[in-house]
């Protein structure tokens, strides 16, 4: 059983900064494709950004590009979601998951992941 605990959510002014990251229990992290989805205040569980075993590929939600960046250091079992100017709609909780081993490429669907985190809130305030 894979375990993952999020850290470095918080309260931050509009324009401000978090680095949130994700400790995975799993010794072979580099087998997983990893990603950090979020749930906003109202809305469904969304996709925020994903990145390949190696870290040599990732990809983000057009509401974070350029704001955002995920990072691995596979090393450490460490899965970094490093946030810049960071906007009010921002707000929620913020989880890493790990894909399904039998799944190749990055992904962008919750239904792909088998392993989550409980999850970490950030409040961006105007």
């Amino acid at each position: 059983q894979v375990q993952l605990v999020e850290s470095g959510g918080g309260l931050v002014q509009s324009g401000g900064s978090l680095r949130l990251s994700c400790e995975v229990s799993e010794r072979t992290l580099s087998t997983y494709t990893m990603a950090w989805f979020r749930r906003t205040p109202g809305k469904e569980r969304e996709f925020v950004a994903t990145i390949d075993r190696s870290g040599g590929s990732t990809d983000l939600a057009d509401s974070v590009k350029g704001r955002f960046t995920i990072s691995r250091v596979n090393a450490k079992n460490m899965v970094y979601l490093q946030m810049n100017s960071l906007k009010p709609e921002d707000t929620g909780v913020y989880y890493c998951a790990a894909k399904s081993l039998a799944l190749y490429g990055l992904g962008y669907s919750e239904a792909e992941y088998v392993y989550w985190g409980q999850g970490t809130q950030v409040t961006v305030s105007s």
